[in-house]
């Protein structure tokens, strides 16, 4: 049986056209399902394994470290001098955070807890807790600013209690004391005849209420209705606005709780969320994209806006009263304590601040916060929140504990909050967000360059093989034809025998 290459090469090309048209619909539909696979795996929802759990219970893991800024003039800042400090550590601390007490909503939305315990590393710390830092005593100074209004009278009472539980200007603890609270004559008595009037009832530490918290009551979207709305705040503690700051504006809950963020994000998106430590939303801007092990991602940062006072910046006037730019002022929030916060070392911050203290070196790569999200998904890749507790101090005529001390915005500690995925966490997003969109990618591709190759060759084939039809039909006839017409001036040998015969008998 003969083989018609004709026709063989005309399904190929028929194959050809198929597989290109194949590779044309993958080009479009491929990143559709991609985006479909997207949106199911980001909405908050139980029947999603992997990522539900990821979001309940984070499997990075998240790490505190606290620097101490000691205070090695302590009593020529009585005097009137220049703060010194010098930095010490990092103290690491694990944290690891749990989600609890979740509900599901029928408006699309899920309530919830998030437990927080700290556990300290000493491998990763520089130092130990242990070690013994002198810092400025919140407790003396702090309240010397908030009573300074008082009658003189009860400002010489306030400073007769100082010094009958012994308390002075600036305190000298062991680390893990400051930490998580140590025993207090002078806190005891508060706590006893003052109820309320300390953020915690038991000992008081700079981190004590932290520790085996929560931070509140979060509901927020799941997205099933809507991705774009997933992991946003729809009210904190009941609250779908807050009453700390002067204005609308600065009240509003923005943005998602901090932890994730829509996904399908672009250039020109921002990061909001709101933080309950800070007591307000705030919003990172894109800065630069990056790559963290093969996975794309974008970098946000703090705008030097975040803590400008409102002269600079008008939007923030109703987080006043304010002092230079670079400081937020959450005393309405902390028991109307004297307290501030900013960037580590003032970093973007007025840098008159970095005269009034000796010691500070301020730097975008120590000292910048920044969270790097991988765009299409709205995960965190690398995260370092990067904040700084400072204490506003001054003299107060009738508290002698604060002497002739300057009036200064004085650092106690800065911290930084990190993590980053890695681990079997990391392999999966690799898998599923670089190599299986590459492999659809390249796919697509490969079946239009198939196609096209297959259809040329077939194209090929057949052309030849009719050229040589045409070719072979063409000889056959000029041979059929030269076979029928007689050769000229050519007889048979019969005529010519005739012809001599009948030329003779002539």
């Amino acid at each position: 049986m003969t083989i018609d290459k004709s026709k063989v090469a005309v399904g190929f090309v028929v194959a050809g056209v198929l597989t290109v048209f194949f590779g044309t619909v993958l080009a479009f539909v491929g990143p559709l399902i991609i985006d479909d696979q997207i949106v199911k795996n980001t909405m908050i929802d139980p029947k999603n394994e992997m990522s539900y759990t990821m979001w309940k219970d984070i499997p990075v893991p998240f790490y505190m470290s606290v620097y101490f800024f000691n205070v090695l003039n302590p009593k020529e800042i009585l005097k009137g001098e220049k703060p010194m400090v010098e930095q010490k550590g990092p103290y690491v601390y694990r944290k690891r955070c749990q989600k609890d007490n979740i509900t599901f909503h029928p408006n699309n939305t899920v309530s919830y807890r998030e437990y927080r315990k700290y556990f300290f590393e000493p491998t990763m710390s520089k130092g130990n807790e242990s070690d013994v830092v002198t810092i400025p005593n919140m407790l003396v100074l702090g309240a010397a600013v908030m009573m300074e209004n008082l009658p003189f009278a009860l400002r010489l009472m306030i400073s007769a209690s100082f010094k009958t539980f012994n308390e002075g200007p600036f305190l000298t603890k062991t680390v893990g004391e400051l930490m998580w609270g140590y025993d207090s004559g002078l806190v005891d008595f508060l706590n006893t005849y003052l109820p309320g009037m300390l953020p915690s009832s038991g000992k008081f530490g700079l981190f004590a209420e932290f520790n085996n918290s929560n931070t509140g009551l979060f509901t927020i979207f799941t997205g099933k209705d809507d991705i774009r709305n997933v992991h946003k705040v729809d009210s904190w503690n009941g609250l779908t606005e807050l009453n700390y700051w002067r204005t609308p504006q600065c009240n509003m809950i923005n943005g998602t709780a901090g932890q994730m963020w829509p996904p399908f994000m672009t250039k020109e998106s921002t990061l909001p969320f709101y933080s309950p430590d800070a007591c307000r939303s705030m919003e990172l801007v894109y800065q630069r994209p990056g790559e963290m092990h093969g996975i794309p991602l974008y970098r946000y940062v703090a705008p030097k806006t975040l803590f400008a006072n409102g002269t600079d910046y008008t939007p923030n006037e109703g987080f006043c009263p304010c002092r230079q730019s670079g400081l937020l002022n959450v005393s309405s929030c902390r028991h109307n304590s004297p307290v501030f916060i900013s960037h580590p070392h003032f970093f973007n911050a007025d840098p008159v601040l970095l005269d009034y203290v000796h010691g500070l070196h301020p730097n975008e790569e120590e000292h910048g916060l920044f969270i790097d999200i991988h765009p299409q998904t709205g995960v965190p890749l690398n995260v370092s929140i990067r904040l700084q507790l400072n204490l506003y101090m001054k003299r107060v005529s009738g508290i002698t504990e604060t002497g002739k001390i300057s009036e200064v915005v004085m650092p106690m500690i800065w911290f930084e909050e990190s993590g980053y995925i890695d681990g079997p966490i990391l392999n999966t997003f690799h898998t599923n967000l670089v190599i299986l969109p590459a492999v659809m990618e390249y796919m697509q591709y490969g079946f239009i360059a198939l196609g096209l190759m297959t259809i040329i060759i077939a194209s090929l084939v057949h052309y030849k093989v009719k050229r040589s039809r045409t070719k072979v039909s063409i000889e056959v006839e000029k041979t059929m034809a030269s076979d029928k017409e007689p050769v000229k001036g050519s007889l048979c040998p019969d005529m010519q025998e005739k012809s001599i015969m009948s030329y003779s008998e002539k």
